[in-house]
């Protein structure tokens, strides 16, 4: 009787252990979700600061899940799509919500159709890297803007107003060129630089950790400017990415193209 209550204890171990591990990427992306429920629910309540920060923990959440996932080697169809319909929530539905509470719904049809835009623009997006994922060649660069960054975009720009108390009726054509430039980017085919060659366990030279705390003190110094700076960059990269190759496109010489 104790050897089969023993056996039995045993035999529970590992289920409790793979369902603890599946568990923890998953945790974070429920973080996120939540992150950008909350970004809606203050955003109508009026307090556009909380809901910008909100989006940005949300952006770090959405990426730790991922990362948690390899390491943990606890990837899962389930996790993929669970993570899928909280980048909508987060990145589509809350900054088209948030930018639409803070600037935009005073401008009628208008308004609200740029905020369409971007959600549209979002979903899309999603949509096409879900379907593209096994197709990829090139991991280095995304097609399109991706959405955590479009969010970025948003909330940055609505923190920035907010601290410098600048009303969002003030900036709101501003704001409606914002919402349409962040989706149509990202259901464009511009590149951008993803990242994911960089290989965190493999050891790096002094200056990239001098790099990396000179950015965090200047991040630190004035966060809503210093970050709706960067994504305003990153956004703006593809369109020089397209521009360089367009500029740097091989032309045939007149010799080879007389040639027969």
């Amino acid at each position: 009787m104790l050897e089969f209550h023993h056996r039995k204890t045993e035999s529970k171990r590992p289920r409790m252990r793979d369902r603890g591990i599946y568990l923890l990427p998953n945790l974070f992306t429920t973080g996120a979700l939540f992150a950008g429920f909350y970004a809606v629910v203050q955003a109508m309540n009026g307090r556009f600061e909380h809901a910008a920060v909100a989006i940005f923990i949300a952006m770090v959440l959405d990426g730790l899940d991922g990362r948690v996932a390899r390491m943990t080697h606890t990837q899962s169809a389930f996790g993929a799509e669970y993570d899928s319909l909280s980048d909508m929530v987060s990145f589509g539905v809350a900054p088209a919500l948030v930018i639409y509470e803070f600037a935009l719904q005073g401008m009628g049809k208008l308004g609200w159709i740029a905020a369409f835009v971007y959600c549209a623009g979002a979903a899309l997006r999603l949509a096409r890297f879900n379907t593209q994922l096994d197709t990829v060649t090139d991991k280095r660069f995304f097609q399109g803007l991706p959405s955590p960054s479009a969010a970025a975009l948003i909330a940055g720009f609505v923190w920035v107003m907010v601290e410098n108390g600048v009303p969002g009726q003030d900036v709101r054509w501003l704001a409606t060129a914002l919402a349409l430039f962040g989706g149509l980017s990202m259901v464009s085919n511009f590149r951008y630089y993803s990242g994911k060659e960089i290989n965190l366990r493999k050891s790096v030279p002094f200056f990239a950790i001098l790099l990396i705390v000179l950015a965090f003190v200047l991040v630190s110094t004035s966060p809503p400017e210093v970050l709706f700076g960067v994504f305003v960059l990153y956004g703006l990269s593809g369109y020089g990415d397209a521009l360089w190759k367009l500029l740097h496109r091989k032309k045939p010489s007149p010799l080879q193209g007389g040639e027969k």
